[in-house]
């Protein structure tokens, strides 16, 4: 599946990796909103660490505005390939488009790495 054209850059598969279990240690030992709807409302409201989407989300007009709203709202985000592995991560049976992790927990550190090196590579 050829790559949306809103996804300005992209990561390294061991910056997804990274992403993907920074989330299940959020999951289990902090706070994380699961799917486009909720992970909207914790960027609009200025509480999300960190935004993870899935690239192959049909149609990607679904998600196509939240690169733009977590840059509105100075929130660090990055897409992972697909939305299988994203709901895996977040202990769900389904797949889901969207997560934003609202409490590190114990993934502050993950967290924060992810955060520099997503800034690094978005200037």
């Amino acid at each position: 599946m050829p790559k949306p054209s809103f996804v300005e850059w992209e990561p390294t598969e061991e910056l997804q990796k990274k992403a993907l279990e920074a989330l299940e240690i959020a999951k289990d030992t902090g706070r994380i909103k699961k799917g486009i709807n909720e992970a909207t409302k914790s960027i609009e409201r200025g509480v999300a660490r960190l935004v993870i989407v899935a690239e192959d989300v049909e149609p990607p007009e679904i998600i196509m505005y939240l690169p733009g709203l977590c840059d509105d709202k100075k929130i660090p985000y990055i897409f992972v390939q697909n939305k299988e592995d994203l709901g895996k991560a977040v202990g769900i049976e389904r797949p889901t488009a969207a997560v934003a992790i609202i409490v590190d927990g114990k993934a502050k550190s993950l967290v924060d790495d992810l955060v520099e090196k997503i800034n690094g590579l978005r200037k």
